[in-house]
């Protein structure tokens, strides 16, 4: 059977042949990808576009069907009037690659370069193979090349309005030295993988680390089928060296771990948690920590956007835009707490608008109660660097926040865990009638897209009303949550529930 590769199916190769024999064999078993998956499609394919303005006068054949694109990019090769060609289509050997730029020198050499929207080299995302086949493919084809180049986004600059910078916004790196010296690589890699693809059956490669790195292989749920909740994978934060140990010893359900085997004191609350089947409260710790509360409570969440491209003057590439929040503030204990929320609807800048809206609805004092205080005080420093004129406001807000997570980490654990600490973990095992299951917006991922599309102008009134109400749901959750968390923990408290 004749098989051809492509540079996209090479790369899926380096991280697991098996994915590029079933991208080839067997393309329906794919998952279909989802709507991030896609907008992180969408934003390369932007990068990209962006990358050309780099190398004026170049001519596309991205939009040719693939043996016209091959044609076309011959025949513009040997027209020394062009200076750069976009998209420029090469086979040899079964090998089919597409050049993000490729650039014609004065000295009539050739420049090879790939974009990438990540912000440097990825030695695990197989950046260095992927410009090494493309290098082999050119070379074989008959062009003279110069260099093999890598433009990726600079990180530090930052967007002074207007017109994107693109020769700030890009970094270049020459890569020929090291593009050279994986050559023997990727020969064997591509008699490896024809070999492969030449198989009848799927190759047997156990599933591992490889499944969701760099990339979720579209093919994840056939490899990996939803494991029992007491599986040894369950365990919180365990790194892969303990789960091979484990498998060694034949363990694979957490209530066979034996009481010697070596886990940290969380693990081990946790597995002790499962083989009995029981939760684990640690009363005095709880009692301690739920003391340092002052009121009147305010529980507080933010919903952010990065962009790989900066839209907003004094942004850099993929800088954390918070573009909601919502709170809920108890003024006594017991009491129902009154709910507050900002949600910028425009594409505007909503930095300002965000945080003087914070200050409104915040009280001067008591406690700001957050799941994972990193990620709020970082976007308050960066409030605070945007707009000095608040400052001092934003200092005294960082200096009240109150951290839940740890608290419920060191102190709580409940097989329904899972092993995640995450809020969308703990609530429902905690607070039984309280879930994000069925929610159109269930996450920080899915509320940065809903609000992209919710600003972008493309939908119609009934479309933004329904986005809006979901982002605002999902907000209103988060802080609600929070609450409910606090008011379960103080009940296991007042009742004594055994440890």
């Amino acid at each position: 059977m004749s098989m051809r590769i492509s540079k996209s199916k090479f790369v899926a190769g380096c991280q697991c042949p098996k994915r590029l024999w079933l991208q080839v064999r067997e393309p329906e078993l794919a998952a279909e990808p989802d709507a991030a998956t896609e907008a992180i499609i969408e934003q390369g394919q932007k990068v990209g576009l962006l990358a050309r303005k780099l190398f004026p006068g170049g001519v596309a054949v991205s939009e040719l069907s693939l043996d016209q694109a091959i044609r076309t990019t011959r025949e513009l090769v040997a027209s020394r009037e062009v200076p750069a060609i976009y998209e420029a289509t090469f086979e040899n050997g079964g090998v089919l690659v597409r050049v993000d730029v490729l650039q014609r020198r004065r000295d009539h050499r050739w420049r090879l370069i790939e974009v990438k929207s990540s912000t440097d080299l990825k030695e695990d995302a197989f950046h260095l193979e992927d410009i090494g086949l493309q290098y082999r493919v050119l070379r074989r084809s008959g062009l003279d090349v110069a260099s093999a180049c890598l433009a990726h986004i600079n990180r530090s600059y930052v967007f002074a309005g207007g017109d994107i910078d693109v020769r700030r916004f890009f970094r270049i790196r020459n890569l020929t030295r090291r593009v050279e010296k994986v050559q023997h690589d990727v020969t064997f890699r591509l008699r490896a993988f024809f070999s492969i693809l030449n198989r009848s059956k799927t190759p047997d490669i156990a599933p591992g680390r490889h499944c969701s790195n760099p990339i979720t292989c579209e093919f994840f749920n056939r490899c990996n089928p939803l494991r029992p909740q007491d599986h040894i994978g369950f365990l919180p934060r365990l790194h892969s060296s303990t789960m091979e140990k484990l498998e060694e010893l034949g363990v694979d359900s957490i209530r066979d771990i034996p009481a010697d085997f070596e886990l940290t004191d969380i693990q081990r609350r946790a597995a002790t948690c499962v083989q009995t089947g029981e939760p684990w409260f640690d009363h005095e710790g709880l009692r301690a920590q739920l003391a340092k509360l002052n009121y009147p409570p305010a529980y507080l969440d933010f919903e952010t956007v990065n962009p790989a491209i900066p839209r907003f003057a004094g942004t850099h590439p993929y800088q954390q835009i918070p573009f909601q929040w919502s709170a809920h503030i108890q003024q006594r204990p017991g009491a129902e707490p009154q709910h507050f929320e900002f949600l910028a609807n425009d594409a505007n800048d909503p930095r300002r608008e965000f945080v003087v809206s914070l200050f409104a609805a915040l009280p001067e004092t008591g406690s700001i109660v957050v799941y994972n205080q990193q990620f709020e005080s970082a976007r308050l420093d960066e409030l605070a660097s945007a707009l000095p004129e608040f400052a001092e406001r934003i200092k005294n807000i960082q200096s009240r926040l109150w951290d839940l997570l740890p608290i419920i980490r060191n102190h709580v654990y409940d097989p329904a865990f899972a092993g995640s600490y995450s809020i969308k973990s703990v609530l429902p095992a905690l607070v039984p009638e309280m879930s994000y299951e069925g929610m159109e917006v269930a996450n920080g991922q899915d509320a940065g897209l809903a609000w992209e599309s919710l600003v972008g102008g493309s939908l119609d009134r009934d479309e933004r009303e329904r986005i809006r109400n979901a982002l605002l749901a999902y907000c209103s959750l988060d802080t609600l949550a929070m609450v409910r968390l606090l008011e379960n923990l103080r009940s296991i408290l007042k009742s004594n529930r055994p440890v």
